[in-house]
């Protein structure tokens, strides 16, 4: 199978578990995938692939879909709620890196042998976190304001609804794929794969914050099965 076609099988595969998750579990199940997106995210950036002839990472497409979650919080419960899920992530992407560095303090016996995989995936996890904190804190925070200053332009017009997901999203993941893939990446990779990686990381959120509009028209329709309960 050829990584065209996983990256958008990913698409579809993290953005409709958003609206799932949401309609299941409403905004509990948003705040879940929002943790979830940034913990995976924070492993699968380290895997490197190439995508229509471009180098990229395998974290783009998840990391990109908790921008999803924030839209639909700022959308149908208001800046406050979605505030909340950018402060979860943040939180446990704190336990996150400190989780991961006292397991690699552990002295491994004669029976173990994932120790050394270990070092290789958690020994990237602080300098990859921090980038990750630093790129999510002030990005998702942006998302968020300009999500309501938009809306607070445009007014609560479902036509608008295309220009406050895009124009927050498109922009606040630009200032995050900037500050993130300089953080993490600068030395790491020539320079060459580096500047390939930090226009394709963008490139790629871009493509899924695009296919990420018709989701959010859905998620304005949806009733979460516990809040009808309620």
């Amino acid at each position: 199978m050829s990584n065209e076609l996983i990256f958008f099988i990913t698409v579809l595969v993290f953005l409709g578990s958003v609206l799932l998750l949401y309609k299941l579990f409403g905004k509990n199940g948003l705040y879940a995938f929002a943790i979830f997106g940034t913990l995976l995210g924070n492993v699968a950036v380290c895997k490197n692939v190439d995508i229509f002839g471009a180098a990229t990472t395998t974290g783009n497409v998840l990391y990109a879909s908790t921008f999803l979650v924030t839209d639909i919080l700022s959308e149908k419960y208001g800046k406050k709620d979605a505030s909340k899920a950018v402060a979860y992530s943040f939180s446990v992407m704190l336990l996150w890196m400190l989780g991961t560095q006292l397991i690699l303090w552990f002295t491994p016996n004669a029976n173990d042998y994932i120790n050394d995989s270990l070092k290789i995936v958690f020994g990237l996890v602080p300098r990859i976190t921090v980038a990750s904190l630093i790129g999510f804190v002030c990005s998702q925070n942006l998302d968020v304001f300009l999500y309501h200053y938009i809306w607070s332009r445009t007014g609560d017009s479902r036509a608008w609804l295309w220009l406050r997901n895009n124009g927050s999203t498109l922009t606040s993941q630009l200032i995050d794929t900037v500050l993130f893939v300089c953080i993490a990446f600068w030395g790491v990779y020539p320079t060459g794969v580096f500047l390939s990686i930090l226009i394709t990381t963008y490139v790629f959120k871009a493509i899924v914050a695009l296919l990420d509009t018709p989701y959010i028209y859905l998620a304005r329709n949806i009733a979460p099965l516990n809040e009808r309960e309620a």
